[in-house]
């Protein structure tokens, strides 16, 4: 018997540190810190819409939480990827391999954020979207450590897209970034205006950050389309209408359909130019008393409101830490899971749901611009004319090709 006992106990020393190893491995923090990179446009074409202001709001998030998470400390990196695929991979993978990145976050510029999603996809690293918009990073290009938080081009097209048809734009000519987001936008807005009853008459693809729109302004103007839709963003968006308005494009009778426009932009194109134009955002900071809150703090901070891709940065910390508390780990694996389990509620997103292929389904807001009389002063741009239920605003015409989706 007493050599029973002292076998069983023996047994019981080995089986007890396996076990302690074992509960570590899966609860634990790497490193003993959480650490969160922003990488984005910090002096580009989209530094106004991402840049500098989507680093202050990760700080907001880091400091509302806490600055800890499960007594580990919280810390921020921050990196220009230039808009360059190559220059936005070689930071990921240094964060990821040496400096012990545990989430990227941010990464506008589409092309960069499929080629930073590779690299988490391989290396089973978080990687948390909110700038990028092409619906291929929910689609064939998925990951399962990937969440897509604010907006994509699929939300865009049933937005706006779908709004303009509706209201007699049944034929399209596109003007288009001639990059993934770009061809994703007009890919997807065109598949709404067909199925809608529209047509496509043409598209000229231009050169990012294209200073002169002049000859393909020409184009649409030439097409006879009802709609020129501009499949751009930030700058290229702000050069190619203030250069539409030089050429009396709308005058003559054609719209312009922006189907990427952000607050930013209709700052910097006043509200003489930019009245009368619909857009579709995740996210407005005048909506309600929750986002005023919150979007007077972040004034405080940048002396400017916040654009949805802002918020969204925060958005998407916050929920991400929160999973890290719940699960007592860091593994990019456990924490994206519990993401995807847990609604998500705050001050822009109510009854958000994480799908298996990583897209937050929220409801969506189709706006329209301001007349200068209507507006009460500085920022006060939007008057909201529709809201887009999350199931629809994101459903694809198409199905998916994510390899995550199941059936």
């Amino acid at each position: 018997m007493k050599l029973a006992a002292l076998a069983g106990f023996a047994a019981a020393l080995t089986i007890a540190p396996a076990l302690m190893i074992a509960g570590a491995a899966h609860a634990q923090i790497s490193g003993d810190v959480v650490k969160i990179g922003v990488m984005n446009d910090m002096s580009g074409l989209y530094a106004d819409i991402t840049g500098p202001g989507s680093a202050e709001a990760a700080r907001m998030a880091i400091a509302d939480f806490g600055g800890t998470v499960n007594g580990k400390k919280i810390e921020l990196v921050t990196a220009d990827h230039q808009n360059k695929p190559d220059v936005g991979g070689a930071i990921a993978r240094q964060w990821y391999d040496n400096d012990g990145v545990d989430a990227i976050v941010d990464v506008p510029t589409s092309s960069v954020a499929l080629a930073v999603q590779d690299l988490a996809r391989t290396k089973q690293k978080a990687f948390l979207i909110s700038g990028a918009a092409s619906s291929d990073l929910t689609g064939k290009a998925c990951g399962p450590t990937s969440v897509h938080w604010t907006y994509d081009t699929v939300a865009l097209a049933n937005g706006t897209g779908s709004a303009v048809v509706k209201a007699g734009g049944d034929s399209w000519f596109f003007i288009t970034a001639d990059y993934a987001f770009g061809h994703a936008l007009e890919r997807d807005t065109a598949t709404v205006v067909k199925a809608s009853g529209g047509k496509v008459l043409g598209q000229v693809r231009v050169p990012l950050n294209t200073p002169d729109f002049s000859s393909y302004l020409l184009q649409a103007q030439a097409s006879k389309a009802k709609i020129i839709g501009l499949a751009n963003a930030g700058g290229d968006t702000i050069n190619s209408i203030k250069q539409a308005a030089e050429f009396g494009i709308v005058a003559g009778g054609q719209k312009l359909a922006g189907l990427l426009v952000f607050i930013t932009d209709v700052h910097s194109l006043g509200l003489k130019t930019a009245n009368g134009l619909q857009l579709t955002e995740a996210f407005y900071w005048d909506q309600n008393d929750a986002s005023r809150a919150w979007s007077k703090r972040f004034f405080e901070k940048m002396n400017r409101q916040p654009s949805m891709v802002q918020a969204g940065v925060y958005g998407a910390i916050t929920h991400y830490l929160n999973a890290i508390k719940a699960t007592g780990s860091d593994d990019a694996v456990a924490v994206v899971k519990k993401m995807k389990e847990t609604p998500v509620n705050d001050f822009m997103t109510q009854n958000g749901k994480i799908r298996e292929d990583g897209r937050l389904v929220r409801d969506m807001y189709l706006f329209e611009v301001k007349k200068p009389e209507e507006s009460k002063g500085p920022f006060d741009y939007y008057k909201q004319v529709g809201t887009i239920p999350g199931e629809e605003a994101f459903k694809r015409p198409a199905g998916n090709e994510c390899p995550l989706v199941k059936g």
